[in-house]
Parts: structure tokens; sequence; C-alpha cells
């Protein structure tokens, strides 16, 4: 796409937090002191969602090697699929298609190159959406915890369901099983997690202790069960990994065997996986009524004598040990989902509904040679060349 011209108003949309390598601003976020270098070292951006205070965190490094944060207002933002150019994002009724506005090695306010705005928005209503997937072919794959099955989107419809467990018996919406999460291959659908095998309206909250299972969903077969709210299944290094949310375990998983074994301890609720080379990327909530009552979780915070946290944690996945670090304020109780955004240094995004998302444009000209409908300024790129930027 030749984008030819972007009128934008970035000054007062970027809500950014620069830091020191060692500490994030406190009004948001405490940063491991190697959380800047980790991101730079693997050429990545970090997004996680929260819920609870409707706001999509993106961090990233600037040149200087400083963590830099921003939070865009999204209500009830929950999965999210991330890409180099595009993100995905599902909210209470929506599943958000975001593109990045910026050029090549362009960057605004000397520092970020990735500035994602909404170009699509497929409506789906209320089916308790926890997770996006997209396959290669740009297919995608959404969780229907209300409705107990995986879908896609339908171009007609709220939306079409293309599996359900073998124990569900209808489409129900009943939140029967609390179907929450899945895992891709490719173009193939390969894992699901569900937190029992119930088939009643909200019969999994009897069963949170100990009632979880990963569905290989091209067979039915119950690979794993005895989990405690299983979540965000998914495939690396020839293992299936799961949060083992209940428990507070990050979980390795022979595909073949379903041998499961616990890779490392996380103090929180855990939700949302991504890896990047020898590392685990996952988030952790605080429990909702101040204990993890009914969990395993609860049992092992006493014995460890540890706090919850909020936050995401880095894994080192040939140690198990904590490797890097995100601490949220007291702003946050809850996230969601965590993803990886490769090859991008510092990216941020406009809320779907906010001003300055109104006046950013950006067009294809089939009419000749590409021209920009305002002025432009000189900046900095990524490299220090100079390019266009959007003017303020």
């Amino acid at each position: 796409m030749d984008r030819s011209a972007m009128q934008a108003s970035e000054k007062g949309a970027i809500e950014a937090v620069r830091t020191s390598p060692a500490r994030a601003d406190r009004s948001r976020a405490e940063v491991s002191p190697g959380f800047a270098s980790w991101l730079i070292r693997h050429r990545v951006g970090l997004v996680c969602s929260s819920f609870q205070a409707g706001q999509l965190l993106f961090f990233g490094a600037d040149s200087g090697g400083h963590v830099v944060s921003t939070a865009t207002k999204i209500a009830g933002v929950m999965g999210v699929a991330a890409f180099s150019q595009r993100l995905y994002l599902a909210d209470r009724t929506r599943i958000w298609r975001f593109e990045n506005a910026l050029r090549p090695r362009e960057v605004i306010e000397g520092r970020f190159d990735r500035l994602f705005v909404t170009r699509n928005a497929q409506v789906t209503g209320y089916v308790a959406t926890h997770e996006v997937a997209v396959a290669p072919s740009g297919r995608i794959i959404f969780t229907s915890a209300k409705y107990a099955c995986l879908a896609t989107i339908s171009m007609t419809h709220a939306f079409k369901a293309i599996w359900k467990p073998p124990f569900i018996s209808k489409l129900a919406p009943e939140d029967r099983c609390h179907l929450n999460g899945v895992a891709m291959e490719g173009e193939r659908v390969r894992y699901v997690t569900t937190c029992a095998t119930t088939d009643i309206v909200d019969g999994w909250r009897d069963h949170r202790r100990d009632g979880g299972v990963v569905i290989d969903v091209e067979t039915d077969r119950i690979l794993v069960e005895g989990l405690s709210m299983p979540h965000s299944p998914r495939l690396h290094g020839g293992a299936v990994w799961v949060d083992d949310a209940g428990s507070g375990h990050l979980c390795r998983i022979d595909p073949q065997t379903g041998r499961r074994e616990n890779v490392a301890f996380c103090p929180g609720f855990l939700r949302g996986l991504a890896f990047v080379g020898n590392y685990a990327v996952l988030t952790a909530s605080l429990p909702r009524y101040g204990r993890f009552q009914g969990l395993p979780l609860d049992d092992e915070m006493a014995r460890r004598k540890a706090h919850p946290w909020c936050g995401v944690f880095v894994i080192d996945l040939r140690s198990g040990d904590l490797a890097e670090w995100i601490r949220l304020s007291d702003e946050y109780t809850e996230l969601v989902d965590v993803a990886l955004i490769p090859n991008v240094r510092c990216p941020m995004a406009l809320a779907p509904d906010s001003p300055q998302m109104q006046d950013t444009i950006t067009f294809e000209d089939g009419c000749g040679v590409a021209k920009r409908a305002v002025g432009e300024r000189q900046g900095q790129g990524a490299d220090g060349e100079s390019v266009p930027v959007a003017p303020r």
C-alpha cells in the first residue's frame, strides 16, 4: 500500500512514560533492570490487555535504551494477536483490526516506529471472546466462552461456529465449560483449553480446582486433564504449553503422551502466553476477592509466603527462572492476554473512538503520483536518516 497522506494530531494522543532502564514511572509500572535490553535484543515490542482497566498497554524501548509505555483506552479489551504491521484484538462485542499508519523507517515523537490505527471492526455481539488467532491465510479464529465453541467471522451473522467439544451437546449462550484458549499450527487449529468438561450452564465453576483440560481439536482427544482453570495453549519447540492459571504454573505438555511438567511458578492468576527464542512471556492478575479461594494457587501462595502480582513475567525456558518482569501499579488488577510485536522498537496505538483517530487519515492514491495532502516536516528515522513525518 502506498500511504500518500497522513493527517495526524499526535500531541496529546501519545501518553508515553519514559523510564530509566531499571524503573518505569510508578504511575503505571516498574520494570526489571534488564527489561529494555531484553526488548532490544529480541527486536520486539510488547502489548498486553486489561479488561478491568479497559486499556491496551504497549511497552517498547527508545534509542537511549529507556523503556517507554503507552496506554490506549479500549473498553472491555480481551484477546490480542500481533504482527509486525498489524494487530487484531477483541473487546466485548467486536474484533478489531489495527494497521500501522507509519511509512517504513518513519518515527514520530522521536521514538515510536509503529502507530497502530483501526481500519476494521467485525461486530460479534457479546460472545465472551477470550482469545483471537489468525492463520497465515488471514482467517480469524476466536474462542467463544459463552457458546462453548471455536468460531470464525461471518459476513451475515455474529459468528460461524467451526468446532465444539465432544461433550457439549448444543450451542447455547450458557458458558457451559468456559472454553477460553486456542493454539494454532499454521492453518491448523490444534488445541483448546476449557475449565471443565461440563455440559450445563456455568457448570465449570464447580470444577475450578482440577476440572480443566487441554483438547486436541483434530482428534477430539483430551490431551491432559486435572488442570486448574487452564488458559492460553500454545505450540512451541515441539511441545504444548499452557497457563495452569489456578495453580500459578506455566506447564509444558508432551503432545504424544500428555505428560505434564511444571516449568515455572508465577505469583498470580496466569493468562496469555507468547514466545520468542528460549523465553515465554505471560501475564499475572490479582485475585478478585482478596484471595484465590478454592484454587491450588491460594495454598501455593501461602506456602511460599508470597504476595500476588499484576504484571508480566518473562521466563527463561532453559531453567524455568524469571528473566525479566513488569509490575503494574494499583490501577491495574487484571490482565487478560499478551503478545510480542516482531521487528519493532517502540509501538503505540490510537483508541478507535479518540479525537486523534478521527484526524489520522491515510489513503491509497490511484490517481497518479502520491503526494501528501498536507505539508511535510523532517524528522529522524530509527537509524538517523532524515525522513518525512506527519505534521502536528
